[in-house]
């Protein structure tokens, strides 16, 4: 009962693999669109914002095929990728792709939030003393924020450990390419005998979300007392 098979130990790394990289990958986009809707004033940023938000509300079936329409070997930009070798749809990277755009927004939100708890005045004390704007972040808007912002990335993480109905449409659900976890579960739940395999898969699955909440938890309660502190 308590021995994956090996199939299903594929299914777990691939997803531990998908959302390692697409956490990474949103790291730099998420923190510079964290640091604009911060710190920012300019036209359009509360279209930027709802953009950013978007995939939070739409249907995940709706953003993969979205994805699909974008990035297949006949889409917009699928196409013009496929020329050069960078194919998505039905690849693993697809999946990590689906992922990181389902998990933008919580990386996004918590990063915001958590520049938004820097003090100003401690910026503008550092660009008063002749720091420039890339120093005052370097030295102390980062600093400050990145238990936030490590916690932005463990939500962002957790959510691609449970994303399902974005990489289904976009990817497909192949065996070693891109069955990720909840498409393995998925799959032992439509055949006969599959029973024992879904509940392992789920148990596994449970596991890590609760483990990456409580650690964006902890996270969160040091960013709070290391501000109050301040």
């Amino acid at each position: 009962m308590l021995v994956l098979t090996p199939e299903e130990w594929n299914a777990v790394v691939l997803s531990l693999k998908v959302a390692a990289v697409a956490t990474l990958a949103s790291l730099g986009p998420g923190l510079l669109v964290a640091m604009l809707l911060a710190r920012g004033r300019f036209p359009g940023r509360a279209l930027l914002d709802g953009l950013v938000h978007l995939p939070l509300i739409l249907p995940p079936v709706v953003t993969g095929y979205l994805l699909l329409l974008a990035f297949g070997r006949r889409g917009l930009a699928g196409s013009a990728l496929a020329e050069i070798g960078i194919v998505f749809a039905f690849r693993w990277t697809g999946a990590a792709l689906a992922c990181a755009i389902m998990g933008f927004p919580l990386m996004v939100r918590a990063m915001r939030l958590s520049i938004e708890a820097v003090d100003r005045r401690l910026e503008q004390a550092a660009a008063t003393l002749g720091a420039r704007p890339l120093a005052v972040f370097l030295t102390v808007t980062l600093p400050l924020s990145l238990p936030g912002i490590l916690a932005g990335a463990v939500l962002a993480f957790a959510k691609a450990m449970g994303e399902f109905g974005a990489t289904i449409t976009f990817v497909s659900n192949i065996p070693g390419e891109t069955q990720t976890l909840p498409s393995a579960i998925y799959t032992l739940t439509q055949v006969p005998g599959g029973e024992a395999g879904a509940l392992r898969l789920t148990l596994i699955s449970v596991a890590l979300s609760m483990a990456a909440l409580l650690l964006s938890e902890l996270l969160a309660r040091r960013l709070g007392r290391r501000l109050g502190a301040g």
